[in-house]
């Protein structure tokens, strides 16, 4: 099966073992000095380790892997008590992964042993508990404009951004709040390049950003917004880019992934010069 797991750059890792604490699930070991995944079956692919490595060694890629085992990570988990099952639980749960919460959950009961609460006390827009808060899925709504109380203060534009995380790599594309959303894919230069980002182009969208020349690993981009499309369930997708050569891989991945989808969703395609003026805009 292919789907997102870990991977670990050899030549970074110091041996320092902080992702093996932070890894519950027990997927990782360090093995001569190096973090190890000892059995792919275990790691869930969303990446809480990541945030517990101080060298940057850890990252994320799509690769055949064996397909995860819920009900056998709670079976090893169980042993270790209640406060490991906790932060498995409190981790599912951070990152909007109901059905594997709902499995693991059920292991317990069937079991015979109570749930340990997870779900944060605090307002779901505030980051709770442990997991990595770069990653953390969260939604919410737009900061409200507010005007300041002297007439000569300039006003503080509120932000239109609805949800987090929002650099592609890291979001989910079946996290809820993307069924029937309008999805922008802006190029990482185009926030601060266009003047009315906020107001114009991402108010009532939901938000992804990613630059074509830098990050690693596209073919993970291709097909997240596949998934994006067929099982995330869009409305429709917004393009943005910069008028030079390396922004429009990101339109010819999208497109590309637009293609070889199931469902068939518009493509809408916003171009700026790098002055912030809009040279381009049309539906494909």
């Amino acid at each position: 099966m292919r789907r997102t797991i870990i991977k670990i750059n050899e030549e970074l890792c110091n041996g320092c073992g902080q992702c093996v604490k932070g890894c519950h699930e027990g997927a990782l070991q360090l093995i001569n000095d190096k973090a190890t995944i000892v059995s792919e079956l275990y790691c869930d692919g969303l990446g809480a380790c990541i945030g517990e490595c101080p060298v940057g060694a850890i990252s994320l890629e799509e690769r055949e892997a064996e397909v995860y085992n819920e009900s056998a990570v709670m079976e090893r988990l169980i042993p270790k008590g209640e406060k490991v099952i906790q932060a498995h639980l409190k981790h599912l749960f951070e990152h909007d992964q109901s059905e594997l919460l709902q499995e693991a959950v059920g292991v317990l009961r069937r079991m015979e042993i109570p749930v340990p609460p997870f779900r944060p006390v605090a307002p779901t827009h505030q980051p709770v508990g442990g997991g990595c808060p770069g990653s953390r899925a969260m939604s919410f709504t737009p900061v409200a404009h507010q005007v300041q109380n002297k007439p000569t203060d300039p006003v503080a534009q509120g932000s239109e951004l609805q949800q987090w995380p929002v650099q592609l790599h890291l979001l989910s594309p079946t996290a809820p709040y993307l069924k029937g959303a309008d999805l922008l894919v802006a190029a990482d230069c185009t926030a601060f390049a266009v003047g009315n980002f906020h107001t114009t182009y991402l108010k009532n969208k939901r938000l992804a950003i990613a630059c074509p020349k830098l990050d690693h690993d596209q073919n993970e981009y291709l097909e997240k917004i596949m998934t994006m499309i067929d099982e995330g369930g869009i409305n429709t997708l917004t393009v943005m880019i910069m008028e030079v050569p390396c922004c429009g891989g990101l339109l010819r991945i999208c497109e590309k992934a637009r293609d070889m989808a199931q469902r068939m969703v518009p493509i809408k395609l916003i171009k700026f010069s790098v002055r912030g003026e809009l040279l381009e805009e049309r539906w494909l």
